[in-house]
């Protein structure tokens, strides 16, 4: 599998990273997972504290793996003192069955406030500081499902080495912090390319058609390792089998072929073709809402299930909302009340609170939760 340099880490990572958050349905699932991960040549191995199980089974996989032969990353959400994250730090230690972790996370910086938890005097990044100076941690970052501005502040604050965030062909929001991380030579970890890229382990034949050769998910990732700021991707296999897929394309991460770049144009045009001047361009102008219902992520759903029929994870991602948090925030369209705040704001003059009731006939359901709180 292809290695690359994981910015001033100066780790040699696999292009795909093993994430422990899925294979939770025994402990014997759970080692033959990772194992067979590792047999693929997957040396990078992230789990996080709130993943339920996830740390205890991953350290029992580790009992049949050379140490030096991977990297472990987990991650820990931020705390107001730096003594309650050294103990959160020493049960994963315990649970891991490690004597140094390579790159810990501080885990879910996703709004102004958490990020401002985050650098207190005396708190969470006191208590990581500490570890590199005992060597029993390497390197520092973070991981993040919060706003643009958010993430480049945190970007810009030096204080980390690694970023984990989201970002693909169908959300591409946040480029900008992918470009400024690679600009400060921070590793780029592109965080569940195959789920909330789009659910492309099971996509609609629409979205197949485009792809050509390749399977949607395996496109995707073309389109993400063509781009030399990025380092490694999550694949997060529930099970041993689920890895072959991604691996067809774990050595191919030149430049787009002339056929993967004519699939991204024509994929390009289709939201054109479809929603012609109903098309949300994603600008987020309209935002802040009175009434806190997040209108640009609402109409990219509406975007990709009008355009690719991708309404099934639509469906999945609309009704979270009112239920993630500030891992997934916003009201849906329900909320609307039509008071107009938003459409001078558009750009393309959008019918916004039309298009939002569309949205909402079109993938409400039953609530959602997400897998994990952490």
């Amino acid at each position: 599998m292809h290695l690359r340099r994981f910015g001033k880490t100066e780790e040699m990572v696999s292009v795909f990273t093993f994430g422990a958050m899925r294979y939770l349905e025994s402990d014997d699932n759970a080692v033959n997972t990772v194992m067979e991960a590792v047999k693929a040549g997957i040396n990078h191995l992230e789990t996080a504290r709130g993943y339920g199980e996830s740390e205890r089974m991953l350290g029992l996989a580790l009992q049949h793996i050379p140490r030096d032969s991977v990297y472990v990353q987990t991650k820990i959400g931020p705390t107001d003192t730096a003594d309650e994250f050294r103990r959160y730090l020493d049960e994963s230690f315990q649970r891991l069955g490690v004597d140094v972790i390579d790159n810990l996370a501080i885990h879910g910086i996703n709004t102004r406030e958490i990020l401002n938890q985050t650098m207190a005097p005396g708190g969470c990044m006191e208590a990581a500081a500490r570890a590199i100076d005992e060597g029993i941690v390497r390197h520092i970052g973070f991981s993040t499902h919060g706003p643009l501005d958010v993430i480049m502040d945190a970007i810009r604050s030096d204080a980390f080495e690694f970023v984990n965030l989201h970002y693909y062909y169908f959300n591409q929001r946040n480029e900008p912090a992918v470009r400024l991380a690679a600009s400060k030579d921070m590793g780029v970890f592109i965080i569940s390319p195959t789920d909330k890229g789009g659910q492309l382990f099971a996509p609609p034949e629409k979205l197949r058609q485009f792809a050509g050769a390749l399977t949607p998910l395996q496109l995707n990732h073309r389109w993400l390792l063509a781009n030399p700021d990025v380092h490694t991707l999550s694949l997060g296999a529930a099970r041993p089998e689920e890895i072959a897929e991604h691996l067809v394309v774990a050595d191919d991460t030149g430049s787009l072929t002339n056929e993967e770049r004519a699939a991204f144009a024509a994929m390009d045009n289709e939201p054109l073709t479809v929603l012609g001047n109903t098309l949300c361009k994603q600008c987020y102008d309209c935002l802040p809402c009175p009434e806190d219902v997040h209108i640009p992520e609402i109409l990219r759903l509406r975007n990709m299930a009008r355009a690719f029929d991708m309404t099934g994870f639509g469906k999945f991602r609309y009704n979270m909302f009112g239920e993630g948090g500030h891992w997934f925030p916003g009201q849906n369209a329900s909320k609307c009340t039509d008071c107009g705040d938003c459409l001078p704001r558009c750009p393309c003059n959008l019918p916004i609170p039309e298009l939002l009731r569309d949205t909402h006939e079109l993938l409400l359901g039953e609530k959602v939760q997400r897998l994990w709180k952490e």
